[in-house]
């Protein structure tokens, strides 16, 4: 496994691989990796001959300074879980080689970064955009793989590819869970045992959701179940609940006709976390 850290050297190594015919996958990372990241390292494996993963905290997705300084990191655990999985290329940029001085260039999806979940987080995903955009054109990937545990994002990565004519595949992963249910997230680390052992309301309202789908219940039936279950949670702040088409994320009401986006936002103390589903009509 080779190590990164400027845009040159990984250059040459992915226009060598490209010399032999190799077809290249590329996961974006902000490091501190867990098991769900190491299910979309497997998958982009699977869809291509050699990955490239990036461990890269981007600062512009960040609302608040005090929120990045805190983001747990361990460069040395993910390299050794990284080469564990048979990583080809870790990229690990310092923020000038990716922002360089003077920049000024933002990319945004004007609708979908500003709707749902992008109003709870002002900029979030015009960050993302704008990262993702920068590291694609430095790995310039065939493949590139995203959780689905952030569905907005999902849908703002492959929304951003198609209006801009990037020739990638965009392929979403499962989100991958703890034994009790709870989204495996970075940020899950910084919980307090006692938010921890609460923020499995987030996986218990979904499954209630889904529940009550079965039984031929409206968006508005799942709506309100999801907002009972979390209001029956204490240590948990709803700050987000979306009821969307599966596709371009606009708004759905009455009977399931298509498949149903359900995405959830909920605060733990300072710990902001997100989960979703996709219930089926």
């Amino acid at each position: 496994m080779e190590i990164f850290r400027t845009i040159n050297g990984l250059r040459g190594c992915v226009q060598a691989w490209r010399q032999t015919g190799a077809k290249v996958g590329f996961v974006p990372t902000m490091g501190f990796l867990h098991d769900g990241h190491l299910s979309l390292v497997r998958r982009a494996q699977s869809h291509a001959d050699r990955c490239v993963v990036s461990i890269f905290v981007n600062p512009t997705q960040f609302g608040q300074a005090a929120d990045l300084d805190a983001y747990p990191r361990n460069e040395a655990r993910d390299l050794d879980m990284l080469e564990a999985q048979g990583v080809d290329a870790v990229f690990i940029p310092e923020v000038n080689e990716i922002y360089a001085p003077g920049d000024e260039t933002i990319v945004e999806t004007t609708r979908l970064a500003n709707i749902l979940h992008g109003q709870v987080r002002p900029g979030h995903y015009r960050g993302v955009a704008s990262v993702v955009t920068r590291l694609f054109n430095i790995v310039q990937p065939d493949v590139a793989v995203f959780g689905e545990k952030d569905y907005q994002q999902l849908q703002v990565i492959r929304r951003m590819v198609r209006d801009l004519h990037m020739p990638i595949e965009i392929i979403g992963g499962p989100t991958v869970r703890e034994a009790d249910g709870l989204a495996m997230s970075s940020r899950n680390v910084r919980l307090t045992d006692a938010d921890r052992a609460a923020a499995v309301v987030l996986s218990r309202a979904l499954d209630a959701a889904e529940a009550v789908a079965t039984t031929g219940g409206t968006v508005e039936s799942i709506r309100a179940v999801i907002q009972d279950t979390i209001d029956a949670e204490p240590r948990a702040t709803l700050t987000g609940l979306d009821t969307v088409h599966h596709s371009d994320l606009t708004e759905m009401s009455g009977s399931l006709g298509a498949p149903l986006a359900v995405m959830i936002s909920a605060q733990f103390s300072d710990i902001l976390l997100i989960d979703q589903r996709v219930i089926q009509p």
